[in-house]
């Protein structure tokens, strides 16, 4: 009985350990590659080859696929998803089509399904008005995510998000969520993140329960119409700190599970705008602010990496420098991009 009893007693030393050998490489440096991602926007047709030479040139070696389900309005219930009326990458058989050749590029894929609500109402503040509806939503969203969490365990996808964006969701549903990550444990065995909003992350209650602490990293830096790098860099300092912060109280490492800027002025105000009525362009600003970001995040212990938002399949006919959207494709920030990649790769 003693022999055993110290057999335990020294395993139990032996994972503490490790445990700390493996929380401590974190804080001296010593971490992985990080993830170099895109954010792959679905569309109506397959992936070829063709359309992931871009990605290679850029040097990525992370893809985001997003395939969609529906809600009515911010107080309905039920998530309409995987239908014929969807483009072909918002669904479970367009999704798997564009893992399978990412993997075959040898391209890291996170499989983030997402909630759309029509005329693009924002996610977190959906809310139901009852607890009838509340009960239905979450069997509703249960399917959706359980779906998709099949089909990442199936295609060994690296990474899994289990939502985004959904603040009132989870602050008024809290074990629906500690269920739901229950669940996708039993069927997903890769690693776990969820995409909170810039400003929601210090607030979800169950980081500890996933691997990473995923962000959408809209985080306001600068006020000013064409911030230089340098101003941009100084408007991270109380970002780092607060990320940093959280991190290690977890003990997790920040994945942005989206980043990027749109070529406006005022970029950096307000970097999650999209209103499609704003014309001017600036392409100077968004040179300069995602330069600003590779140049104070990128390095740091406490980080894992990004997926650049947005990246679109058809990469000869997007973007260029009429276009003032968030896609980087054939403008003077794609050359940046390829640069800070291939160095950290």
């Amino acid at each position: 009985m003693k022999f055993r009893i110290y057999l335990v007693g020294t395993f139990v030393i032996a994972v503490f350990i490790i445990s700390c050998v493996q929380s401590s490489a974190r804080k001296i440096g010593v971490k992985q590659a990080n993830i170099n991602g895109i954010s792959f926007v679905a569309s109506p047709n397959k992936l070829l080859q063709e359309n992931i030479i871009p990605l290679k040139n850029i040097h990525a070696n992370h893809a985001s696929i997003m395939p969609f389900g529906f809600i009515r309005n911010l107080n309905h219930p039920e998530v309409v998803f995987n239908t014929e009326r969807q483009w072909f990458g918002e669904t479970r058989v367009g999704a798997k089509q564009y893992i399978n050749m990412l993997h075959q590029n040898n391209l890291h894929v996170m499989l983030k399904p997402q909630i759309w609500i029509w005329h693009g109402e924002y996610t977190g503040y959906l809310k139901m008005d009852t607890n009838e509806d509340w009960m239905t939503l979450e069997e509703s969203y249960g399917d959706f995510i359980l779906d998709f969490a099949k089909l990442a365990q199936e295609t060994n996808v690296e990474v899994f998000c289990i939502g985004t964006e959904l603040e009132q969701f989870i602050i008024h549903r809290p074990e629906f969520w500690n269920r739901l990550i229950s669940e996708i444990k039993k069927i997903y065995k890769g690693k776990l993140t969820y995409a909170a909003n810039w400003d929601e992350y210090k607030r979800v209650p169950f980081w500890k329960q996933l691997d990473y602490i995923g962000v959408d990293a809209y985080f306001p830096v600068s006020e000013v119409k064409t911030p230089t790098v340098k101003d941009s860099r100084i408007g991270w300092g109380s970002w780092k700190k607060e990320m940093e912060a959280i991190s290690d109280s977890i003990d997790k490492e920040i994945l942005f599970t989206e980043f990027g800027y749109r070529a406006i002025n005022y970029a950096g105000k307000e970097p999650w705008e999209s209103d499609h009525t704003i014309a001017n362009i600036n392409l100077e600003a968004q040179s300069n602010l995602t330069t600003a970001l590779f140049e104070e995040i990128w390095n740091e212990d406490w980080f894992a990496g990004g997926y650049l938002w947005k990246w679109h399949i058809n990469h000869k006919e997007v973007g260029g420098e009429k276009d003032n959207q968030f896609t980087p494709q054939n403008k003077p920030v794609e050359k940046i991009i390829r640069s800070y990649y291939f160095e950290k790769n």
